[in-house]
């Protein structure tokens, strides 16, 4: 693995996924998605979240299995989950059951000190009280660089002006987001200079299929969608933000503009691409990538 230090914060928890006439079982959140496509890229990732005594949380456990754990804060309280829909062309929503969880149980005397390179905080971590606030308070005292995926959810909290809120204090303390048109449109923003002039130096906007652009106050890139057989998009957000972070602890930021954008955000296409074609929140690898 890369020497590299990363820290994921945020939800590991359960999709409750179709299949035929049932559900499965399977783990999900953007969070723990984004830290085993990191890892599975090579880099020493360590996940900050809270993860249950429960079968579930067993699950995760081995699921996670190529991410440092050393910092969950393991809980007796149940396992946050996610029913899963699919509509006909694989694309995801979601309804969910967070109310007094591990997941979501973030407090200040057990997240760790220290700041390492990069940490990526995103989802439903940062609106689900009043965990998220304490969250925050430990992540503005980092000295790290801080990536934000809000990955909106407005299942969670349809209240546009309060997840708005949130959203911003986020982004005054981010370096890097990413997030995709949907959120963009759904927050009420008609411009991208309007989240850039709350403080991030690049903003990655993911198109579906279209592909994704970055803009930087010298300009954006914008690189086409990689064709593939889509089995379900679960999972192929995170593994943009994996690519982005990893392009952040390659290069660093000042670098991440014109043709070095072009070369990262396809990179994370092509990512992207690969993991729609499986079932589930399955990243490739590095080799695969290569």
């Amino acid at each position: 693995m890369a020497n590299s230090q990363i820290w994921v914060a945020g939800e590991a928890l359960i999709d409750l996924v179709p299949q035929g006439d049932s559900r499965i079982p399977v783990v999900g959140g953007g969070p723990a998605n984004t830290a085993k496509a990191l890892s599975r890229l090579g880099y020493k990732t360590s996940l900050i979240g809270g993860i249950s005594a429960d079968q579930y949380g067993s699950m995760i456990k081995a699921e996670l299995s190529e991410v440092d754990l050393s910092f969950v804060n393991h809980s007796p309280l149940p396992t946050a989950l996610a029913i899963v829909n699919l509509d006909d062309k694989g694309s995801a929503s979601y309804e969910f059951q967070l109310e007094d969880t591990a997941t979501f149980d973030f407090r200040g005397n057990w997240l760790p000190s220290g700041s390492p390179e990069v940490v990526h905080i995103g989802t439903l971590a940062t609106v689900i009280e009043p965990g998220a606030s304490e969250l925050f308070g430990w992540a503005s005292k980092l000295d790290s660089k801080i990536v934000f995926d809000p990955n909106i959810r407005p299942s969670v909290l349809a209240d546009n002006e309060r997840y708005r809120d949130a959203f911003e204090k986020w982004a005054q303390i981010s370096d890097v987001m990413k997030m995709s048109d949907e959120d963009l449109e759904w927050l009420g923003y008609s411009a991208v200079n309007q989240i850039l002039d709350l403080g991030p130096e690049l903003l990655a906007i993911t198109h579906g299929a279209s592909g994704m652009t970055g803009y930087t106050t010298s300009g954006s890139v914008s690189v086409p969608g990689v064709k593939v057989q889509v089995v379900d998009t679960v999972g192929a957000g995170d593994t943009v933000g994996a690519v982005i972070v990893e392009g952040l602890i390659k290069n660093g930021i000042s670098a991440l503009a014109g043709e070095k954008l072009f070369e990262v955000l396809s990179r994370a296409a092509k990512a992207a691409a690969i993991t729609c074609s499986r079932v589930g929140a399955n990243p490739p690898t590095s080799a695969e990538l290569e």
